[in-house]
């Protein structure tokens, strides 16, 4: 299976519970589809460097991830419908960046 990395932009008046519940789905979704989460990170609450949807702030997290090629297509149609969700990029990983998302997991494990 292909390795891929997703982040996301949540809308900024969700709730904790709100902001979770969005994470999960997009994770079952994957999982659904035979992937494999191998890490996530919330990055909370930034400033955006322009405004989207008359927004300047949203909840940012990331999801590393094993899945096949073709169930990717999928995850980003339900990321454009999900209402909750402002901005997406889904990146394909080659084995340079394999490595420096392993090496950055375990600089922040040590920390």
């Amino acid at each position: 299976m292909t390795q891929y990395e997703a982040v996301f932009i949540m809308n900024p008046v969700l709730s904790d519970e709100q902001v979770g519940e969005t994470v999960s789905k997009f994770k079952g979704l994957l999982e659904a589809k035979e992937g494999k989460v191998l890490n996530e990170e919330s990055w909370g609450l930034k400033k955006l460097a322009y405004p989207i949807q008359h927004k300047r702030s949203g909840f940012y997290h990331l999801l590393e991830f094993q899945a096949p090629g073709d169930s990717i297509q999928g995850l980003e149609v339900e990321l454009k419908r999900d209402e909750r969700i402002m901005r997406f990029l889904t990146m394909k990983m080659d084995k340079h960046h394999v490595a420096f998302a392993e090496a950055r997991r375990k600089k922040m494990q040590k920390a």
